[in-house]
């Protein structure tokens, strides 16, 4: 428990960081001169650099642990944003932008592999992770008003100067106070794998993190385009903190944990599709529309990570990293796509398309039972 707890810490400070961004880059990249459309590449650039680093996150989080990927990943992304705020131009910012995909890409796996070796209990592991999913959100709701208020206070180049130096000191603390934990891959575990057929989940569970991903994506890119100057940058941050706020409602329900993750992923995700739906066909009002859609959110995450954790066996890494990897290609496919058809159609109504095939595909069998994986506790 001490160790999810200065895990829960260190990711708060990160996620707080990260989040704080989500308001200001739009309206950064505008003032460098960039285009709606090159905004949209310069968001899906983020993730699409997440490839490569998943791929290495994987097999090394398996084999070598979370602690030192952790600590990386938060101090790369640190010395980026610190140069961030020195650039001159829109080239350079989506540059940066690309290194600042691949280094983050390790930061997931890392985290989620940890969490899910501190216990062998199926519930206990749910639980972990709706702690993971609290701590985020928690995270994200006041990040993005608190980054808009900065930045309008204080200009750009204060603000990304400072959410850098403050990730750098947190990937260090990261590596100075988490354990080090023994690899997962062992000829035990392999053998156990082997047993039961286990190797890596079908591909079709990955459609929910991919079809999530871009509708996300298109989200992002679409709200901060609804004004424009300081006061926008300000609604902006506060939309994005109720979107948060609506996820950590149902985050708090730790009781939901006991039922079966499939399906609370494929309710979490019809309503989700549900609110894109009413974003593009009505005139409802955005802020009730987009708490509704965070609810959601807090369904689907938990209910995520524990599918995977049972699918996953010994290969946490590998399959989080799987996960990981669909993820950014949804969130490249999602702002790309919503730039390209801004002023031509809806997004939010192409969002709930996704959302609704991606449903359609994805499988409703009962699930394997979890493999037993080598805890933190026992690996110390």
């Amino acid at each position: 428990m001490k160790t999810a707890l200065w895990l829960y810490l260190f990711l708060f400070i990160a996620y707080f960081d990260l989040h704080a961004q989500y308001p200001m880059l739009t309206p950064y990249a505008i003032s460098l001169g960039a285009a709606p459309t090159f905004i949209g590449w310069m968001m899906g650039i983020y993730s699409l650099t997440h490839l490569p680093g998943n791929l290495l996150a994987g097999p090394g989080v398996d084999r070598h642990g979370s602690r030192r990927y952790i600590m990386m990943s938060l101090a790369a992304a640190g010395v980026i944003l610190i140069l961030q705020a020195f650039i001159q131009s829109p080239w350079e910012l989506l540059v940066l932008r690309a290194f600042s995909g691949f280094v983050l890409a390790f930061l997931s796996p890392a985290c989620l592999t940890m969490l899910a070796r501190l216990s062998d209990d199926p519930v206990t592991q749910g639980k972990y992770m709706s702690g993971h999913g609290v701590i985020h959100t928690s995270a994200s709701v006041i990040s993005p008003a608190a980054g808009a208020f900065i930045v309008a206070s204080f200009g750009f180049r204060t603000t990304f100067g400072s959410l850098g130096l403050i990730l750098i000191a947190t990937g260090i603390m990261a590596y100075l106070t988490l354990p080090k934990s023994r690899p997962a891959i062992t000829k035990a575990a392999e053998s156990a794998d082997t047993e039961t057929g286990r190797t890596i989940p079908d591909w079709r569970y990955f459609l929910p993190p991919f079809v999530i991903a871009c509708a996300q994506g298109i989200l992002f890119y679409e709200l901060p385009l609804h004004g424009s100057g300081n006061a926008s940058i300000m609604s902006t941050g506060i939309l994005f903190s109720i979107i948060s706020l609506g996820a950590l409602l149902t985050l708090s329900m730790l009781f939901l944990n006991r039922y079966s993750p499939i399906r609370r992923l494929v309710i979490g995700i019809f309503l989700m599709a549900l609110c894109f739906y009413l974003m593009a066909a009505t005139e409802a009002p955005l802020g009730i529309l987009l708490f509704l859609l965070g609810t959601t959110k807090g369904v689907i995450f938990p209910a995520m990570a524990s599918l995977f954790i049972t699918l996953g066996g010994s290969h946490l890494g590998r399959t989080f990293s799987l996960q990981s990897i669909v993820t950014s290609i949804g969130s490249f496919i999602g702002p790309v796509l919503a730039g390209q058809m801004h002023g031509y159609l809806s997004p939010f109504f192409a969002a709930f398309l996704i959302l609704m095939i991606g449903l359609a595909f994805t499988p409703l069998r009962r699930i394997p039972q979890p493999v037993s994986v080598p805890s933190a506790k026992k690996a110390a």
